[in-house]
């Protein structure tokens, strides 16, 4: 992938968000990812240079559909690795973390090697 790990964070939170709430503002992600407003900002800011996502006037964020695709590949990675490990006995908080981290490392050549491993395929 040619986007980091903070981008992939803050547009799978997003994705994440407006699946629960009507729109999606700066301070949601702010709250959700513990993040102070100004590194939010920022972070909106890069993301509408990169075309990821589109901001309203009234402030609401949606993503792209490039912003969109990148976000449902690392949540769906991210969903993969929580329960895989939790299937092999890593308890929830763990399984959780380490899930975050799996999620942004590995190839998606890899990533789809182990996907096909671990479903028997």
């Amino acid at each position: 992938m040619n986007h980091n790990e903070s981008i992939e964070n803050y547009l799978e939170s997003i994705l994440i968000l407006s699946e629960k709430k009507p729109v999606v503002r700066s301070v949601d992600i702010a709250n959700e990812l513990g993040f102070k407003k100004p590194s939010i900002s920022v972070a909106v800011k890069n993301m509408k240079e990169k075309e990821y996502i589109e901001v309203s006037p009234e402030g609401y964020i949606s993503l792209t559909r490039e912003g969109k695709r990148i976000a449902k590949s690392v949540y769906d990675r991210h969903k993969f690795f929580r329960d895989w490990l939790k299937d092999i006995g890593v308890d929830d908080k763990t399984a959780e973390e380490d899930a975050c981290s799996m999620e942004h490392v590995i190839s998606e050549k890899t990533f789809k090697a182990i996907r096909k491993y671990v479903k028997g395929e």
